[in-house]
């Protein structure tokens, strides 16, 4: 029958790291809240938890790279954990920007009171938030212009040359991880755009909306855009991180803890 092939090379690592990558972004769902519903996992400074639940997922499927010994995987290892460190401090920043926004620090808390603070400056850092969480969900998901998961040559891709070595449930595993990967960056999305007051059907009307509309912003860049060149994509990441660096300066002097 059919089943996983493994190299003789890769060691018991390669065999668990699909498994806990996907077991680490679905401990990541339970982190994110629905409405006024808190996620499941719901504590103070639980984004940061959340964060590096999506780091421990990514660090096992990058060690998995490198365990099998070949030079394209490796380089395409060094490539994902390059572009992963850069973008971040642009999530960081952010969160630290609706945190100050808000006065609060966990995810639930967060998005509860961010449309019910009575701030002018709300739907501003709500199209800020859209523009960065898109923008890291796509790095984070190596998709166009970062990465282009199409291609044929080896030498430029960054995620699909680290899992030639990986074939069938093991393949599975890592597909429906990166799928999972995109739904959580749109339910941040989504948190971030919709009231968490509204009704509850309207609010999962929207949510699928979302999701949809997600998606196919995604399928249009990667339609009309091109990749970059390689050593174009850090400045690229760095941005994200610069406005966000800008918002955050905003904040300080609008909440008046910074004062010119």
């Amino acid at each position: 029958g059919k089943g996983s092939v493994f190299s003789d090379t890769t060691g018991l690592i390669f065999r668990i790291a699909p498994v806990i990558s996907l077991s680490a972004i679905i401990t990541a769902i339970l982190v994110i809240p629905f409405g006024n519903m808190k996620g499941i996992i719901s504590f103070e400074g639980d984004f940061i938890f959340f964060s590096y639940l999506l780091a421990l997922g990514k660090f096992f499927s990058i060690i998995s790279a490198l365990d099998t010994g070949s030079s394209f995987e490796g380089m395409g290892a060094n490539r994902e954990a390059f572009f992963s460190m850069l973008v971040e401090p642009a999530f960081f920043i952010l969160m630290a920007t609706l945190a100050m926004f808000t006065g609060y620090t966990s995810f639930s808390e967060i998005f509860r009171g961010f449309f019910i603070t009575g701030n002018h400056y709300v739907l501003v850092y709500s199209l800020i938030g859209l523009y960065l969480l898109v923008h890291i969900a796509i790095i984070e998901n190596s998709r166009v212009p970062v990465d282009d998961p199409k291609t044929h040559l080896e030498l430029t891709m960054i995620h699909e040359v680290m899992i030639l070595d990986n074939s069938g449930f093991d393949k599975a595993l890592i597909h429906m991880a990166g799928w999972l990967r995109f739904a959580v960056y749109g339910a941040l999305i989504f948190n971030i755009a919709v009231p968490s007051g509204w009704n509850v059907f309207l609010q999962v009307g929207l949510f699928l909306f979302i999701m949809a509309a997600f998606a196919v912003i995604v399928g249009l860049v990667e339609s009309f855009r091109a990749r970059n060149k390689m050593n174009k994509n850090p400045k690229f990441i760095l941005t994200l991180s610069a406005i966000a660096l800008i918002a955050f300066l905003v904040v300080l002097i609008v909440t008046e803890k910074f004062i010119l």
